[in-house]
């Protein structure tokens, strides 16, 4: 779902993965195949994300790449659909992105897209903020400002439908993330849909009234570290390093370290209070397992397939897709959509692979 703005041990060979998995992977002949050296990987500033700008900063990254003597840049882009675009154009092999803004952008523009990480999911992050009432149900004819075609998105539509309302009962005004604070200001502006650190700083100006948060959909709106899928196959090592220098920060945030915490707070522009408050409404996978787990989960798969049909709906798997199911999404419990088409895949086995070697 597009947030849209939202740098010792070496790892083993591959876990084996499910026979469905196994089955769908890119097949790789020798001519084919074209190992590197060199990779690059992007994220943007969400609360979720801020472990890439500490393994960045303070070498992780760098740490775990010469383990497999390869390099990866880990670059900053301000604005999250551009780090997207970058990603789905092949000027970077992996990028920090949403579940339904991996299916709609790279996916849905014919890049076979892995997710390697699933990092957390939005406990809170993501909401909706009315002025003038604190009653979801009086969104009804109003403007809301989100950047479209988004998880805000996504976020409205599911809000709407709790109160028994749809997306013809409000207008929905596209709107830059870097411009959503600003206006929410503008006397004209009456709702907003975002995520943080907006939504914080929306949410301390006067007459806010947060009025729905993604807390009330766990598990749907999943923030990814997506890697192509060829890439990967060709150089299983780019894999092994991203996830293990994700998860020594991950040990690091488990234990509250406060100078690692305080290292992203200032990345991400806020304080410590500020950035463990973004903490308390982000569900971090900290423990592989667990991450492990929800990825082999039908849960996952039955999540995916109502992202699918809001963006058919909206039209973002194509003016020619036919239906939902036009790609195809592959998880380990199985397949939604087109089987021939997979250009989704969400692959427990680097995770399966560092844990093993704990």
């Amino acid at each position: 779902m597009t947030r849209c703005n939202r740098n010792s041990l070496k790892l083993f060979s591959l876990a084996p993965l499910s026979t469905a998995l196994l089955a769908s992977t890119i097949a790789i002949t020798p001519a084919q195949a074209q190992e590197r050296d060199e990779f690059s990987v992007c994220w943007s500033i969400y609360a979720g994300w801020m472990p890439w700008a500490y393994a960045d900063i303070e070498g992780v990254v760098d740490k775990w790449a010469d383990e497999y003597g390869i390099s990866i840049d880990v670059v900053q882009v301000n604005d999250y659909v551009e780090s997207i675009n970058q990603f789905t154009s092949g000027n970077v092999d992996g990028c920090a992105m949403t579940n339904m803004d991996t299916l709609t952008i790279p996916a849905a523009s014919g890049v076979d897209s892995t997710a390697l990480i699933v990092g957390d999911y939005s406990n809170g992050n993501d909401g909706i903020v009315m002025k003038n009432s604190d009653e979801l149900a009086d969104i009804e004819g109003s403007n809301v400002n989100l950047v479209q075609f988004s998880v805000s998105h996504y976020l409205l539509a599911r809000a709407l439908e709790s109160v028994g309302l749809t997306e013809r009962d409000i207008e929905t005004i596209n709107t830059a993330d870097a411009d959503i604070v600003g206006l929410f200001t503008s006397e004209s502006t009456e709702a907003v849909t975002t995520w943080n650190p907006q939504l914080s700083a929306i949410t301390e100006m006067p007459n806010a009234n947060v009025v729905y948060t993604s807390a009330e959909i766990p598990g749907e709106i999943l923030d990814l570290m997506v890697v192509n899928t060829q890439t990967l196959a060709e150089n299983p090592d780019l894999g092994h390093a991203l996830v293990g220098a994700w998860y020594e920060v991950m040990e690091l945030m488990a234990n509250n370290d406060e100078r690692a915490l305080t290292m992203m707070a200032d990345a991400a522009g806020t304080d410590l209070e500020g950035y463990r408050n973004q903490l308390a409404a982000t569900y971090l996978y900290t423990d592989p397992a667990e991450a492990i787990e929800l990825m082999e989960s039908p849960e996952l798969l039955d999540t995916m397939e109502r992202v699918a049909e809001f963006s058919f709906e909206h039209g973002l798997l194509g003016d020619m897709a036919p239906n939902a199911g036009v790609v195809g999404i592959e998880t380990p419990s199985g397949v939604f959509g087109d089987e021939n088409n997979v250009l989704l895949r969400f692959n427990p086995s680097f995770t399966q692979a560092y844990l093993d070697a704990q």
